[in-house]
């Protein structure tokens, strides 16, 4: 008795997006392969290097075919039982179709001219599509910033209380970090819009140089100056290490919403539909499961980047150690991180943002935060800094341990009040966090 597999969805269809699994199908990697088999043709009918008997024509016909590529996975599947080679499989059942003209399909090819300038192009795609997607979350990172822009709530660091900051300035910082990856990102689709036909060894022997610039040029790609029997692997390896940046970006998005939703502080919270619910045991809970999704599918993109990293060296002019590698991580990587922008735009764009609970967390504990003002105030007045730090420290905890404000346990310490007056103290003892908002705003729109 074989075994059963359990039907299901797959990790993949979960977490993904119509647009780049149907990018990635089986279907559509057999007609990008045709779309660089007719590239070539037609370069080499034009160059006279193959005669004009229609191969580049019939070929474009069958690209043009939606209904044609829908059985082709299943009859390349079948000859690649007997080849053990996909792209052999491949070119027999376009030839089978092609009839006597076919014998010059793939004409002084080696399989990596056709599987690498395919994916090229498919990578370039998928981080078109990506691209388009960030854009989105970066609009709505800016509106959130607009909307918040003077909000107060208290900035923390290594998780304890800093300063008050805005959450308009949190979610601008998100935005510049998105700008930065948009950069990035159009950085990438220009390291990986390049194509070989080359031949064995990169040296042309089998097609002139003249083919591949020509058939790059019918596909928009651009020639790859030096290459091997691959396009070198360090431009994937660009790309995938931007996508995993862009993951860690969003995971840094999703870790301030994980951390404000906790119930001791309740800042921001995840959306929370009417029949949503949290807990199979809990019916309390209210858990930010989509920010802590995100966090997981950035620790995959960080993942997929170091496989593609190790797949930079490879012998000599080629061995296939990358290839079953990039048969996941190309598709898994661009699919999975498509779905997490388009999640976290919807995430941020629905967020729940409790002003007033922010404005309680900042008063709850007293105004202790205002130790840096204090200790400059002590310096600007002649005292040792190394002095003034110890007694600011003294007074802030105390203020913090007594629910005291930091004013009143400043005004019984004798060594601070021989150097600042109680007026002064009063006078000098804020801070807005408001103050320079604007600018930064500005500064940024600068930079833009």
């Amino acid at each position: 008795m074989g075994v059963r597999v359990p039907l299901g969805p797959l990790p993949l269809l979960r977490y993904s997006t119509p647009e780049l699994l149907s990018l990635w199908s089986e279907s559509n990697k057999f007609r990008t392969w045709a779309k660089v088999e007719w590239a070539v043709a037609k370069a080499q009918e034009e160059l006279g290097i193959i005669p004009k008997i229609g191969l580049s024509e019939r070929l474009e016909k069958l690209i043009n075919d939606e209904e044609f590529w829908e059985d082709i996975p299943r009859q390349v599947e079948e000859i690649e039982k007997r080849y053990e080679h996909d792209v052999l499989a491949f070119l027999a059942v376009i030839e089978r179709d092609l009839g006597d003209i076919g014998r010059f399909l793939h004409f002084g090819l080696t399989s990596s001219d056709v599987v690498d300038t395919a994916n090229s192009l498919l990578l370039k795609s998928a981080l078109e599509y990506i691209l388009e997607e960030l854009k989105l979350l970066s609009k709505e990172l800016f509106e959130k910033a607009k909307d918040y822009k003077y909000d107060p709530v208290m900035g923390r660091t290594h998780g304890v209380f800093a300063q008050p900051t805005t959450f308009g300035l949190k979610f601008l910082s998100f935005y510049s970090e998105a700008l930065r990856n948009l950069k990035r990102l159009k950085e990438a689709i220009e390291e990986v819009s390049y194509g070989k036909i080359s031949g064995a060894v990169g040296n042309y022997l089998t097609n002139p140089p003249q083919v591949e610039e020509l058939a790059l040029s019918y596909l928009g790609l651009k020639v790859e100056p030096v290459s091997t029997q691959i396009i070198p692997r360090d431009r994937y390896a660009f790309a995938l290490n931007i996508l995993s940046l862009i993951g860690s970006f969003l995971e840094r998005l999703a870790l301030e919403i994980r951390l404000s939703s906790r119930t001791e502080t309740g800042e921001i919270f995840e959306p929370f539909g009417k029949d949503q619910r949290g807990s199979s045991a809990m019916p309390h809970k209210r858990n930010p499961i989509k920010s802590e999704r995100l966090t997981g599918i950035a620790r995959l993109l960080r993942g997929w980047a170091l496989a593609e990293n190790e797949s930079v060296a490879l012998w000599q002019e080629r061995d296939i150690s990358h290839s079953s590698v990039e048969r996941f991580i190309l598709p898994d990587a661009t699919t999975t991180l498509h779905y997490a922008l388009r999640l976290a735009r919807n995430l941020v764009k629905n967020l729940v943002i409790d002003r007033e609970r922010a404005k309680e967390n900042i008063e709850k504990f007293g105004d202790f935060y205002l130790s840096s003002v204090l200790l400059m105030v002590l310096t600007e007045k002649g005292a040792s800094r190394d002095e003034s730090y110890a007694w600011v420290k003294e007074v802030s905890q105390n203020s913090f341990e007594k629910g005291t404000s930091i004013l009143e346990e400043a005004l019984k310490h004798e060594k601070i009040r021989q150097f600042v007056g109680e007026d002064e103290l009063r006078r000098r003892l804020r801070l807005d966090p408001k103050i320079f908002v604007d600018q930064i705003f500005d500064r940024l729109s600068a930079i833009e």
